[in-house]
């Protein structure tokens, strides 16, 4: 699992795809997309116009065969906060559904109850995982 993230961050597409299976399913429900296969998702991926210049797993929990990651992909400037749900079978991705959110400013009516603005609400760190931050 570290190896496929570290793979992503780095934008080694063949490494970042060595976790799938080849009938793996991916779907992106906000958009409607489901790409069906490894070959297809990794040229679908490395055919992205605006390639990321950033990417930071804020944590990654599971056990057994569903495993969810949070991060964060900056596309042209602008975090994308993600979350990624992969389910396996014999030690690769059968299916992996991830979900995509643009951040926005919390409603002024709210603010008795947040602790602060959202630079200081950073992640929080994965040790294990902490040399995945490229931003």
């Amino acid at each position: 699992m570290n190896a496929h993230w570290r793979a992503s961050a780095a934008g080694e597409i063949d490494a970042e795809h060595d976790i799938y299976d080849d009938d793996v399913l991916c779907e992106y429900p906000q958009s409607g997309e489901r790409i069906l296969g490894r070959v297809n998702l990794q040229a679908l991926r490395g055919h992205h116009p605006g390639r990321p210049s950033g990417f930071e797993v804020r944590r990654i929990f599971g056990e057994g065969n569903l495993w969810i990651t949070e991060y964060t992909i900056i596309y042209q400037g602008k975090p994308a906060y993600t979350v990624s749900m992969m389910e396996f079978r014999d030690g690769k991705v059968v299916h992996e559904t991830q979900y995509f959110a643009d951040p926005f400013d919390a409603p002024g009516w709210r603010s008795q109850w947040f602790k602060a603005r959202r630079e200081a609400c950073r992640w929080v760190r994965c040790p294990r995982l902490s040399s995945l931050r490229t931003a």
